[in-house]
């Protein structure tokens, strides 16, 4: 038995083709238009207009897609290129992508607020510092503004100790 030449018989890992497919599918995922993602494209410095989205999608033959739009779908989508050129993970369907999508989004929404409020707590940890006498105004303030006991203690526990990310 002869094995055949790399590249013959054996479909690609990665490919123009699979990246065609992906782009497909992650624009659907989202819920974008062809419109849409094109002008998301175009934001992102890779100028396209929907009727180059839809014959990449679904043209015959497709239509090429080139490195730098290779990089833009990448970044538009959030995506390794490895990943974009790479065929669909097996035993998902679309909504099952979607409930992923969802979870990936808002895990990222929460890591860049608990970002935000690690570097809030920090900035008041400063200014406690450089005004000592004024750690129980704070408090009031937070109580104030929060309503609610429990809550305006534990955000000025996170300050007192210098940070959110101590808690964690």
């Amino acid at each position: 038995m002869t094995t055949p030449p790399i590249g013959e018989g054996v479909p690609l890992l990665y490919s123009e083709g699979n990246a065609a497919e992906r782009v497909a599918l992650e624009r659907e995922v989202r819920g974008w238009s062809t419109t849409e993602l094109a002008a998301r494209m175009t934001e992102a410095g890779v100028p396209m207009n929907q009727t180059a989205v839809w014959r990449i999608e679904n043209g015959t033959p497709r239509r090429k897609i080139t490195l730098d739009e290779a990089l833009g779908f990448a970044r538009v989508f959030e995506l390794p290129l490895e990943e974009l050129m790479s065929p669909p993970q097996e035993g998902l369907d679309i909504e099952g992508r979607r409930c992923v999508q969802e979870a990936v989004d808002a895990f990222y929404k929460a890591r860049d607020a608990q970002d935000h409020l690690h570097q809030a707590v920090v900035l008041a940890a400063e200014y406690i510092r450089a005004h000592p006498d004024s750690s129980g105004a704070f408090h009031k303030q937070c109580l104030r503004l929060m309503g609610e006991e429990r809550e305006a203690r534990a955000l000025t526990e996170y300050i007192e100790d210098g940070g959110y990310y101590h808690h964690n």
